[in-house]
């Protein structure tokens, strides 16, 4: 197969961590979108936000992700809120086959509870927050080629799921 693996969903649901066993089993490169955006920032996506605001972020994302978009053998974790880019989307259908790593919204709850590092969290109520953040994404993210509902599988079966759709 040549095109390369795009994997989005919600801050959260371990895109990094599948992404990177998943480009060890193909033999494939792996790349997460907001550690490049970082790198070439040189500040984490919080100061970014605060910084310099959420619409230079997003077109900084915009620009990075298409860049890496374009490689090949590549698996891409894009940034929890990428999909929501039609750019993106477009570039995404066109140059990867696109799982949409669903994690029930109390896990992700479970999981964010403790984070400090997540822009569109440092607010009160964060819930709230998250619950209004995946459903207004939720129809984004269900334009992805795959919908993996990861509820009850282990990591091993999801990156088994995901390879089975791939190859």
């Amino acid at each position: 197969m040549e095109k390369n693996v795009a994997l989005t969903g919600m801050m959260g649901v371990g895109k990094t961590t599948i992404g990177k066993r998943l480009a060890k089993k193909l033999n494939y490169n792996f790349v997460d979108i907001d550690k490049i955006i970082e790198k070439k920032e040189g500040q984490s996506i919080s100061s970014i936000f605060k910084s310099k605001g959420e619409n230079y972020f997003r077109k900084l994302e915009r620009d990075l992700t298409i860049i890496e978009l374009k490689k090949i053998n590549t698996v891409i974790s894009l940034g929890g809120g990428a999909f929501l880019n039609g750019s993106i989307r477009k570039y995404v259908k066109k140059h990867s086959v696109s799982f949409w790593i669903d994690v029930p919204i109390g896990t992700i709850l479970k999981r964010l509870k403790k984070s400090k590092n997540r822009p569109l969290l440092n607010k009160d109520n964060s819930d709230g927050v998250i619950k209004k953040i995946y459903f207004a994404r939720k129809k984004f993210y269900n334009q992805a080629t795959y919908r993996i509902r990861c509820k009850a599988l282990t990591l091993k079966q999801i990156i088994e799921k995901i390879l089975s759709l791939y190859e």
